[in-house]
């Protein structure tokens, strides 16, 4: 993996401070905890890359640890994913990975503590009734009916609700705190909850689970975490980390929160990409329409892009959008530098040079990539009958049109000029069928010897030699830039882009990458760049996912005409 620029940000700016006054003996000990009940999506290629990437620069470590204290949800083949993706993205964590289920034990007793110490206790009351006796943001809670219990009935009630002795939602442990808090958070919240459901780790040999806010500030404790990095929307629940902690007088990490990932035309609530992979909105959690890390890697995004990316982006304090193009800038940036360029034409138009030999075959010899001195060139075959773009040529061209139409000449890339001279069409439907042109034998390899110049030059591939190929070309998920902007009675899914997806099956490609193995990246001169599916593509018969489309000179002249 490449060196990383530093770049400095607030939280880079505690740790400094810190470091400098000695804080935690000079650590710095950062983690990664996802919750494994989906799979990792570009938000969190943001915390993955600042977590990893910190403790990388100051020397440190950092852990991995699965948040599993929500078995209804969770499952071994999110944590599979999440590993490997993590590592796909070029990083290693400190260690076995870790799971909070393996605080289970110490976090009961965490609570057995807090217990004795008349800091939490057994409360009846239903979900319903605890919002109820919540009160307000201007208003103060009231408090439990069982508020007041003794030591000895908690302690009693607590071990009978591990041991299943009470229904699921029956009971609850909840911290002793303040019930007119100013803070919500801190308003008696719940720290255990009964649920019967069989965990992925341990079975069932536990009916309660801790809540997430209980666990994690213990984790981060029990690991000699320094720095616990979150995204904004826990900064509320930070004086309750700092609360647990300090009543149990346990070692204290900081908790750090920074702004999470919305970028435009696309969702990264988990919740959302579960609606769209169950009502089958998309193919599933790889689909390369889908913002996770798994679906990006099947489009042809590499991990060098997202980590440019995440670092182009920064880290703030302050939520927003960030424009896609960003992202989709940081793949064409590399990908510009290092693929192979070949000609594919997609929606195939024939064109016949009426004056080239029928029996003629012959060879033009094609730059692979003018951004690399020592990409060398390839031999791309040419003959009589060729395919360019449909959208190239037009009977009745709008003005500043200047690829080919009747009497025009344009240039064919590596290859010669050409002049339409005739255009052959469908008697019933009037569909361009044909197109007839000649060729100037004396421009071979794309140059006038006598000066004279042309306006457009088109990519082909010979219609002898072309061999037919499946390509999908992905636009936007969304047709909004913000899709959860939606008109009342609608949700997200009234913002889904219909042509998200185009499937064109009988693209033709240039035979020097028939062959073109799964994994293996080119771009379509004009068309943009392309990766050969890792699942779909079978032996001789790849399938193209078009990762994003140019951004050069030839993108501006499509946008003006």
């Amino acid at each position: 993996m490449e060196e990383k620029k530093e770049t400095k940000n607030f939280i880079r700016e505690i740790i400094d401070k810190d470091l400098e006054t000695g804080k935690y003996e000079g650590r710095v000990h950062t983690r990664f905890p996802p919750e494994p009940n989906g799979y990792l999506h570009i938000g969190h290629a943001k915390s993955i890359c600042l977590n990893f990437g910190l403790a990388k620069d100051y020397s440190g470590k950092c852990n991995l640890r699965m948040d599993d204290t929500n078995p209804e949800k969770e499952d071994i083949e999110y944590v599979n994913s999440i590993q490997d993706n993590i590592k796909w993205l070029g990083f290693n964590w400190n260690g076995e990975t870790l799971f909070a289920s393996d605080y289970y034990d110490k976090l009961y007793d965490h609570a057995i503590a807090l217990i004795k110490k008349g800091k939490a206790y057994v409360c009846d009351l239903s979900q319903e009734k605890v919002r109820e006796y919540r009160g307000t943001v201007k208003a103060p809670g009231k408090n439990s009916p069982n508020r007041d219990r003794s030591i000895e009935e908690n302690l009693d009630l607590f071990m009978r609700m591990k041991n299943g002795e009470f229904a699921d939602g029956a009971k609850t442990l909840r911290a002793k705190i303040d019930m007119t808090s100013q803070h919500m958070i801190m308003r008696d919240p719940p720290l255990y909850r009964i649920k019967r459901y069989d965990h992925f780790r341990t079975g069932s040999k536990w009916c309660i689970y801790p809540m997430y806010d209980f666990a994690h500030c213990l984790s981060d404790s029990a690991e000699g975490i320094t720095h616990s990095i979150c995204t904004m929307e826990f900064e509320n629940n930070r004086v309750l980390y700092d609360w647990v902690l300090d009543a149990l007088e346990l070692y204290h990490p900081q908790q750090i929160e920074f702004a999470r990932l919305n970028l435009s035309y696309t969702v990264l609530s988990k919740r959302k990409l579960l609606t769209l992979v169950n009502d089958k909105h998309v193919s599933g959690w790889d689909d390369p329409r889908m913002p996770t890390l798994s679906g990006l890697r099947r489009r042809g995004y590499t991990p060098e892009a997202i980590r440019i990316f995440c670092d182009k982006i920064g880290v703030a304090r302050f939520n927003s959008i960030i424009d896609v193009v960003l992202l989709e800038n940081s793949i064409r940036e590399q990908l510009n530098k290092e693929v192979l360029r070949v000609m594919g034409v997609l929606e195939p138009l024939k064109v016949v040079i009426t004056n080239y030999p029928e029996d003629k075959e012959e060879t033009v010899e094609a730059i692979n990539n003018p951004e690399d001195e020592n990409g060398g060139t390839r031999k791309v075959p040419f003959s009589r009958e060729l395919y360019i773009e449909r959208e190239d040529f037009k009977i009745d061209p709008p003005k500043k049109f200047f690829r080919l139409s009747p009497g025009k000449e344009v240039r064919l890339r590596y290859a010669y000029y050409v002049t339409c001279t005739d255009v052959l069409t469908d008697d019933k439907t009037g569909e361009i069928t044909e197109i007839h042109c000649t060729y100037d034998p004396a421009t071979k390899g794309g140059d006038s010897p006598d000066g004279r110049k042309v306006k457009a030059t088109l990519h082909w591939v010979s219609a002898k030699h072309a061999y037919k190929c499946k390509v999908r070309l992905y636009d936007h998920l969304f047709i909004k830039r913000d899709p959860n902007e939606v008109e009342e009675g609608k949700d997200f899914i009234s913002n889904l882009n219909p042509n998200s997806l185009q499937m064109i099956d009988n693209a033709f490609l240039e035979p020097s990458i028939k062959d073109a193995l799964p994994g293996t990246r080119y771009q379509f001169e004009r068309k943009g760049y392309f990766f050969v599916d890792p699942v779909d593509s079978k032996p001789g018969q790849p399938v193209f996912n078009r990762v994003a489309s140019l951004r050069d000179s030839w993108a501006k002249i499509e946008q003006s005409q």
